[in-house]
């Protein structure tokens, strides 16, 4: 789904990506973790090609949707019209199959999406990108702001995509525990470069990664 090959992306002189390589795989959930500044939000910014690199390669298969950092609703617009705004290159703009699947968005359809609570904007923000009908769902910072039990149900939703509709995943996740709990894979990023890579399971058993990330010590 995802192939980024040494990519290096610059904001001006300064270096925000340097020779990054990153895959997701077809049906695929990977984790990408790293600190504030890590580069993770200019990353996911290039696959959706609102960043231009520098140099290296992205190729994506099949069709991408981002879930950006913040939610970004349009809050004078209902629910059902921000939904709307996701399709706005397919055919049939049905809203219905996205209340299936996120069946808490159902009786706040006609709200504006400003009035809502958090948890509710960022169900908002994932059924207005499968309203793109993606491949893989790009999702920038999904716990941001939230509290554990409305992450808990955004997860639960995700692994469900996962599951049942074979969605891959690219998580750009600052909890890593979280992130690392959900996805069979991750990469962390440092300072615009790849410093570590692997299953979920050898990154938190790392002890870079524990110490860092994960409230570990020793």
């Amino acid at each position: 789904m995802i192939d980024v090959v040494d990519l290096t992306v610059r904001y001006g002189v300064a270096v925000a990506l340097h020779a990054v390589n990153l895959t997701v795989a077809d049906g695929e959930m990977v984790a990408l973790i790293g600190p504030n500044g890590a580069g993770k939000s200019t990353l996911v910014d290039t696959l959706s090609g609102i960043r231009r690199p520098a140099g290296g390669t992205v190729r994506i298969t099949g069709r991408l949707a981002h879930v950006p950092e913040g939610r970004q609703v349009f809050p004078d617009l209902t629910v059902d019209d921000n939904l709307r705004l996701g399709g706005w290159r397919i055919r049939n703009r049905d809203t219905g199959p996205i209340y299936q699947i996120l069946p808490g968005l159902a009786p706040l359809r006609r709200r504006r999406a400003g009035q809502l609570s958090g948890g509710e904007q960022q169900m908002v923000a994932v059924g207005r990108a499968l309203m793109a009908r993606p491949d893989v769902l790009a999702v920038d910072e999904l716990s941001l702001g939230l509290a554990p039990l409305v992450v808990a149900d955004l997860v639960r939703h995700l692994r469900e995509l996962n599951a049942e509709h074979g969605l891959a995943v690219l998580l750009i996740e600052q909890n890593a525990r979280l992130a690392l709990d959900l996805c069979s894979r991750g990469y962390v990023l440092e300072a615009g470069q790849i410093v570590a890579s692997g299953s979920a399971a050898e990154l938190a058993a790392s002890p870079r990664v524990a110490d860092a990330y994960l409230g570990a010590s020793g």
